[in-house]
């Protein structure tokens, strides 16, 4: 029952003084829901302010005299007891995104009413997101793909050769130089044949003749095994 009495304490940052004053008299309006206990113009005075008081909510606006305060959030946020609720004039759909990407709890327009913004801070103290259904459908998938293990183009290439072709470079690697006729014989197959599958192999790996391959095979450590 005191948890849920506690008050929230919000931190609001913006740069427009009429903004700043209007918003902290509707906070603090509310006491003793909430109430403001600090505020902030700049993205400097925002985070020496962050880190001095701890805020529960910080309620953000992104555009601070002309510098993003995405620049900042992460930083907003290294207290680990502050959330933060941005509250911007903002539309470009992925500075938005963003946002939530580095950290913010929720998304207000400024052109949102009195009752969303004070609804939305609640919201975000108890931990709630305050993000709407599209948005929040996109920072997950840019999340995953963030997360995605990154494939080696090496190894994608490399996996590409069929167990033949792995058996042709063994081949070329330890021919140490030997004739296609040599190499074909000792592969029993038609130089013809041969030269097909060199073809096949410089294009999946990116090299231009045997020399490469060679280079190539040895650096990778291809001609180790014969498949």
């Amino acid at each position: 029952m005191q948890a849920a009495q506690k008050t929230i304490g919000v931190m609001v940052v913006d740069d427009h003084q009429t903004m700043l004053w209007g918003l902290s008299r509707l906070i603090d309006g509310e006491q003793p829901r909430m109430r403001v206990v600090g505020t902030a113009r700049s993205c400097d005075e925002a985070l020496a302010q962050a880190g001095h008081l701890a805020p529960d909510v910080i309620l953000l606006d992104l555009d601070l005299d002309g510098r993003s305060a995405l620049d900042i959030l992460p930083g907003l946020l290294s207290n680990t007891a502050s959330r933060a609720l941005v509250l911007t004039g903002e539309r470009r759909q992925g500075t938005l995104d963003q946002a939530v990407l580095q950290g913010a709890r929720g998304v207000l327009r400024k052109d949102a009413s009195a009752e969303q913004v004070l609804q939305a801070i609640e919201r975000v103290h108890r931990g709630e997101l305050c993000v709407d259904g599209d948005t929040m459908g996109r920072v997950f998938t840019e999340f995953l793909a963030a997360r995605a293990p990154r494939i080696d183009p090496e190894a994608e290439k490399q996996a590409s050769l069929t167990c033949k072709e792995r058996k042709i470079i063994f081949a070329v690697v330890q021919g140490n130089g030997a004739s296609t006729k040599a190499l074909a014989n000792k592969l029993f197959i038609t130089e013809h044949t041969l030269r097909n599958h060199l073809c096949s192999i410089y294009q999946k790996l990116g090299v231009a003749n045997r020399l490469e391959l060679y280079v190539y095979a040895m650096k990778h450590q291809l001609g180790n095994t014969p498949s």
